[in-house]
């Protein structure tokens, strides 16, 4: 992790840590690391989310990508997974997205998709991040005819439900499903996909005004999802977070599906249908371990990796696995798309509740979900807390007193100012006890009074 980017992109409060200049040096200097060896024009596809300040921050980035000679294509409001799509599809040098993803309204970033449309790696992007800060000098900005200009695309939605459509040979007729759009990028697409299957679709959390992106929504706010899907007799619900990169879901009694629950049922159904490559399902260190004890009882392997997609992604494409993602509904189906998608893992999850002709409240047995709990702290900055002997003798202590019959585990956030410290145990009350001893550790350390 760099000075700027983060463990996806570069993210900020905008206009104030990720400011217009930012994002044009962001533009010129990424174009320059990632088109400098091209012998033509470099394409570069550029989508955003519903936050007010992405005009902003793509005006200022496109000016940097044409300063350094690339035809830019706005794709508009579009999920971040369909500009990974998209770049592929479209044959593109590269792929950037404006948007940070489930954070409130007043943060934004910039992250960017290789022609292949995976993220970058870290050497790329800390190349990238030495020409922002002045590190290394471009050597020559291109003049007249070969300066760069834009290029509009305006099918870009339809060409992604397309692809959405597609990756399943069923109908889904019958089948009412309930939608939170979270405000954000997901409120055109998700729909029209989910249309186009035959389903009965009825959405919520759809009207975008430029501050209300997961505010109070999505999948970082299941509460009105949950109401609204018994409400109506919905079979399922189903939520996206702002850039619609995640996924969860409700059952039809109104209770949360979340992405370890997700992953177990779409991997049994895979495995069942020959789908699952070398039988495995790939999850982070946060899941749940009663994840991990499903998928003993079922015959299905699964490594863990290291907390982000980036790491599960690296693991998948290592051995070759078809799916893989986090507790938080990051689920990525490498048969489909390079990034986790939102869309495509509702589609999954649908096809898996048809085919088995079972409700979504039978599916979510496949595992015990041992109690878990997660509390963010916010401090004033996350470097040395490893280090740090109180906060380190508190785990210790907490893990000894857990044994067996539970875990711990304490990470920075990559994305914001917080330590993020979660457990699980058989004993809901050790476990709130053990985490609050920890988190009244790193409050006196680190803590923002």
């Amino acid at each position: 992790m760099g000075k700027l980017f983060g463990t996806d992109g570069i993210r900020g409060i905008a206009n104030k840590d990720l400011t217009a200049e930012l994002a044009f040096k962001t533009g010129q200097s990424g174009a320059y690391v990632l088109t400098k060896h091209s012998s033509k024009r470099p394409r570069i596809l550029i989508g955003k989310d519903t936050r007010k300040s992405g005009d902003m921050l793509e005006a200022a980035l496109t000016a940097g990508l044409c300063s350094m000679g690339a035809k830019v294509i706005p794709l508009g409001v579009v999920p971040t997974p369909a500009v990974a799509y998209l770049t592929r599809y479209y044959k593109a040098d590269a792929g950037v997205v404006i948007s940070a993803s489930h954070n409130p309204c007043e943060y934004n970033g910039i992250k960017f998709f290789n022609s292949d449309g995976y993220k970058l790696s870290d050497g790329i992007e800390n190349e990238i991040e030495s020409y922002i800060l002045g590190e290394k000098a471009i050597e020559e900005l291109p003049t007249h005819g070969k300066v760069g200009y834009v290029s509009a695309n305006h099918n870009a939605v339809e060409d992604y439900v397309a692809f959405a459509v597609s990756t399943i040979d069923c109908r889904l007729d019958g089948m009412k499903i309930a939608v939170d759009c979270a405000n954000g990028a997901s409120y055109e697409t998700a729909f029209k996909a989910l249309n186009k299957l035959g389903a009965n679709v009825e959405a919520i959390h759809n009207t975008p005004d430029g501050v209300n992106i997961n505010h109070m929504c999505g999948s970082t706010h299941m509460e009105s999802l949950q109401a609204y899907v018994t409400s109506i007799g919905a079979d399922i619900g189903i939520a996206f977070d702002g850039d619609a990169d995640r996924m969860l879901a409700v059952d039809e009694n109104g209770k949360l599906i979340d992405g370890d629950q997700i992953m177990a049922a779409c991997a049994k159904f895979m495995r069942d249908n020959g789908t699952l490559k070398q039988n495995t399902l790939v999850a982070t260190v946060m899941s749940n371990l009663g994840l991990f004890m499903a998928g003993e009882k079922i015959g299905i392997n699964i490594p863990r990796t290291k907390v982000g997609d980036r790491y599960v992604l690296e693991e998948m494409k290592k051995h070759g696995y078809s799916i893989g993602g986090e507790q938080s509904g990051h689920i990525i189906f490498l048969d489909y798309n390079s990034t986790g998608d939102g869309l495509i893992t509702a589609v999954q999850t649908l096809v898996t509740l048809k085919e088995s002709g079972k409700k979504l409240s039978e599916l979510r047995n496949l595992m015990t979900t041992y109690p878990q709990l997660l509390k963010n702290v916010k401090v004033y900055s996350k470097i040395g807390w490893e280090n740090n002997e109180l906060i380190q003798n508190t785990i210790e202590a907490a893990k000894a007193e857990l044994g067996n019959n539970g875990r711990i585990l304490v990470r920075a956030s990559g994305t914001e100012p917080l330590i993020r410290v979660m457990g699980e145990a058989s004993s809901p009350e050790l476990l709130e006890r053990v985490i609050n001893d920890i988190v009244s550790a790193v409050e006196q350390e680190l803590g923002v009074e």
